[in-house]
C-alpha cells in the first residue's frame, strides 16, 4: 500500500517507513525466460577474461545459468551447461581433451557445440550419444575478452565492432570485477554525472581533479545505440563538454579518468569500455577494456599493470579496502553495492538530475517489451560502429553580458549534435570531421561573446 504523504513527513517517523516494497522486476530479473533476461541475451556478453583460459575448466554463473568455460587443447573455446547430461556431475571437474571435455565420472565426451562424441561405458552398437545433444553456446575472443551469446540460436547477431576498439596507438587492458548487488543500479550510475561533483569531489577528497566538483549543466538524449549524458562545466576561459555513452542493451563508455580541463582538447575518446553483464538477480560481473593513450591520460596516472581479474587502477572499485576507511571515504563500490542487493525503485524519491536515471530505464524497459513481442533488436552490423564518449574542452570565455549558464547549455547541446548526427558519422573521416566542426562552433561562440 502507497504511504500517505502525512506518514512521509512525519518527524521521527521511521516506524511509517518500515514496509519494503519489492523490486522492479521488469528491469532487475535476469534468469531463463524473464523479459529482462531474455533482453539482455539477445547481445554478445563478455563472461570471462581469455587469460584465465588455462588448462582447467571454469566455472561461471552468468545470467542466472550455470557453465562451464574451457579451452580444449586444439585451441578451441566451449562455453556448455555445468552438469553432465549423463549423471550431472560437474564439469568443472571435467578433463580438457584435444576435441572438447571429458566427464570425470564415466568419461562421456562433449564437444565444444554440444554434440556428445563418446560414451564409453555403452557398449558398441548404442545410439545414446546420436540421440542427445548437450548444452552449449556460441563463444567468441576479442582482444582479450571471452565473449558468449546465450540467446536464440536463430536470432545470433553480428559481433559489433566500435569504433573505440580501432583507436591509432590506444591500448585496450581487459579487467573483470565481481559486485554483489544487481546490474541496474551498477550501469545507471553511468547516466548520473551529479555524483561526479559530490561523491567523487566534495563528500570525502577529490578523487580526480577540482574541475569535478563544479555541478554541470547536465541533459541527456537518445542516441542510435542508446543514450549519452551532456555535461557543461566553465573552467576559466574554457569550456569543458563531455559525453559517456550507454550502448544497449548493458556496455558502457566513459570518457578520460583524469581529464582535468586544463588544456584545449577536441574530441578525446573513451578512458573505458565495460559491460556490466549479469551473473544473477544479486550479483554482477563488471568487464570490460581500459584505454591506455596519451589523448585520454596525457599526464600517464593509469596504471595498465593494476588492470586484471578482480581490479582496475582507479580507486573505489572494490570491497577490498578496511570497512573504516570505506566509510570514511566512500567510492563507487560502496554507494553503489549499499543499495540493496537489489535497488528499491519504489522508495526512491528522484529530483531533477536523476533524468538520466530515468530515461534510461525507459529505454531498456522499451527493449525488454520489444522482446517479449517478439520484435527485433536493431542489427548494427560487424564494421566500424560510432560511438559518442568524449571528452571536448574549448576555449570560449565567459560572456560580458548574459547568462553563462544558458551559453554552456547551448555549447553542450551544439557539441552533442556535432558528436551524434550527420551521414559523416559512417565515413572514414569522423574523426577529422567532428574536430572540424567541433573548432567552427567554438570560434563562433568566442567571436558572439566579444572574445
Amino acid at each position: 500500500m502507497a504511504k500517505s504523504a502525512k506518514f512521509l513527513t512525519t518527524l521521527y517517523g521511521g516506524y511509517f517507513h518500515r514496509e519494503v516494497p519489492g523490486e522492479d522486476a521488469e528491469l532487475t530479473r535476469v534468469g531463463p525466460g524473464t523479459p529482462g533476461g531474455e533482453y539482455l541475451r539477445r547481445a554478445w556478453q563478455p563472461i570471462a577474461l581469455s587469460s584465465e583460459l588455462k588448462d582447467l575448466p571454469v566455472a561461471v554463473r552468468i545470467l542466472g545459468e550455470d557453465l562451464v568455460l574451457f579451452q580444449d587443447l586444439s585451441g578451441r573455446t566451449g562455453l556448455l551447461e555445468l552438469h553432465c547430461s549423463h549423471r550431472g556431475t560437474s564439469l568443472e571437474f571435467g578433463i580438457v581433451s584435444e576435441r572438447g571435455i571429458r566427464c570425470c565420472y564415466h568419461s562421456w565426451l562433449f564437444d565444444v557445440d554440444g554434440r556428445i562424441l563418446e560414451t564409453p561405458g555403452e557398449p558398441p552398437e548404442s545410439t545414446l550419444k546420436d540421440r542427445l545433444c548437450h548444452g552449449a553456446y556460441p563463444t567468441l575472443e576479442y582482444k582479450g575478452l571471452v565473449f558468449a551469446y546465450l540467446g536464440p540460436p536463430d536470432k545470433k547477431p553480428d559481433f559489433p565492432i566500435y569504433d573505440t576498439y580501432d583507436i591509432p596507438d590506444n591500448r585496450l587492458v581487459p579487467y573483470s570485477l565481481v559486485w554483489a548487488c544487481n546490474w541496474v543500479q551498477i550501469i545507471e550510475n553511468g547516466m548520473d554525472p551529479a555524483h561526479t561533483v559530490f561523491l567523487h569531489t566534495t563528500i570525502s577528497y577529490s578523487h580526480f581533479s577540482p574541475a569535478w566538483g563544479e555541478l554541470p549543466v547536465m541533459e541527456w538524449r537518445e542516441t542510435p545505440l542508446g543514450m549519452i549524458y551532456i555535461t557543461t562545466r566553465r573552467c576559466g576561459d574554457l569550456v569543458w563538454v563531455r559525453s559517456n555513452d550507454i550502448i544497449l542493451p548493458n556496455l558502457t563508455q566513459a570518457g578520460a579518468i583524469w581529464e582535468d580541463a586544463a588544456q584545449e582538447k577536441i574530441f578525446t575518446r573513451a578512458g573505458l569500455t565495460r559491460w556490466t553483464t549479469p551473473i544473477d538477480d544479486t550479483h554482477t560481473l563488471i568487464i570490460g577494456w581500459r584505454h591506455f593513450n596519451d589523448a585520454v591520460d596525457p599526464y600517464h596516472k593509469g596504471n595498465e599493470q593494476e588492470c586484471g581479474k578482480g581490479t582496475v587502477d582507479f580507486f573505489g572499485q572494490t570491497g577490498d579496502r578496511p570497512y573504516e576507511e570505506r566509510q570514511r571515504i566512500p567510492e563507487d563500490y560502496d554507494a553503489q553495492v549499499s543499495q540493496r542487493p537489489i535497488a528499491v525503485h519504489a522508495l526512491e524519491h528522484l529530483g531533477t538530475t536523476d533524468r538520466g536515471v530515468t530515461m534510461f530505464r525507459k529505454i531498456v524497459r522499451r527493449g525488454i517489451r520489444a522482446v517479449k513481442r517478439a520484435a527485433e533488436p536493431t542489427p548494427l552490423g560487424a564494421t566500424l560502429v560510432p560511438t559518442y564518449a568524449h571528452d571536448t574542452v574549448v576555449r570560449v570565455p565567459t560572456p560580458a553580458t548574459g547568462d553563462d549558464r544558458e551559453l554552456l547549455r547551448d555549447i553542450g547541446r551544439e557539441v552533442a549534435k556535432v558528436v551524434v548526427e550527420g551521414e559523416y558519422h559512417l565515413g572514414g573521416d569522423r574523426q577529422a570531421e567532428i574536430e572540424r566542426r567541433v573548432c567552427a562552433l567554438a570560434s563562433r561562440r568566442t567571436g558572439a561573446a566579444g572574445g
